[in-house]
């Protein structure tokens, strides 16, 4: 494939705001893949506040979830399907939050505890690595 195919299938996919295509011309087989920068992602809310007081409740208490692999954030389970989660959303231990593909392969993450998903710390599409927040949950 020619230099210049390839740079008009990457300007297709900025034009598009696709993170990935693949195309195979004459048994050869050309996969392009783009990062999503941090900035496009929604825009986020107010921090959570800090930890309470030694003795009072753990209420509005934020804590991470955090990516357990290298790979690609998945807001959704396909290309044009809803996400799992959206902002303000309560969440339930084990609920499906994301997927992570790494190798081809879709990790599911799930929630590791109940709350509120208070920020989504990743964008669509983007690379992320082992302990890279992925959402904040507010119990």
């Amino acid at each position: 494939m020619k230099e210049s195919d390839i740079r008009k299938y990457a300007q297709l996919m900025k034009e598009l705001e696709l993170t990935g295509l693949e195309i195979t011309e004459d048994n050869q087989v050309v996969r392009l893949e783009r990062s999503v920068s941090p900035s496009a992602a929604a825009a986020e809310p107010a921090a959570c506040p800090a930890p309470p007081a030694p003795g009072a409740p753990e209420t509005d208490v934020c804590h991470s979830v955090t990516s357990p692999i290298v790979g690609l954030f998945y807001a959704a389970p396909a290309e044009n399907a809803e996400p799992y989660v959206s902002l303000g959303d309560r969440v339930k231990k084990g609920q499906t939050l994301c997927i992570v593909e790494a190798m081809k392969l879709m990790n599911e993450i799930t929630a590791d505890d109940d709350g509120v998903i208070d920020k989504i710390c990743a964008a669509n599409g983007q690379m992320v690595e082992y302990g890279t927040e992925l959402f904040r949950i507010r119990r």
